[in-house]
């Protein structure tokens, strides 16, 4: 079972000493099914990318902007959960941040759970 407290606290302080202000670790994959807590320095940014089947952003710790074409740009603030576009996005840090990143794609659906288990 992870505990994202400490996920959080960890990433964060890795985040602030990665020269690109990142940290992230896939923390649950089961089938289709991936979550994992992603930190940002403040400024740090995920470049555009683009959206898997489903996803889905729950701030953690701080405050973060996604950007992405077709839609406005959506400020969130801890505690907060949203849907992510189905439009390329990018995400950046306005604060140092964390947050779980639930994503759902069409790939190892065959697979059984797994914890900790390196990103597809």
């Amino acid at each position: 079972m992870a505990n994202l407290e400490a996920l959080t606290a960890d990433h964060l302080q890795a985040a602030r000493a990665d020269v690109h202000g990142r940290s992230a670790e896939l923390i649950v994959r089961d089938g289709v099914l991936r979550q994992s807590v992603i930190a940002l320095r403040s400024g740090a940014e995920l470049a555009e990318h683009n959206s898997p089947d489903a996803a889905s952003i729950q701030i953690l710790t701080g405050r973060v902007v996604i950007t992405s074409q077709g839609d406005r740009d959506l400020e969130l603030t801890a505690g907060q959960l949203t849907a992510l576009t189905h439009h390329r996005h990018a995400v950046r840090a306005l604060e140092d941040a964390a947050f779980l990143l639930t994503t759902v794609t069409s790939v190892g659906q065959q697979e059984g759970p797994e914890r900790g288990a390196p990103p597809a």
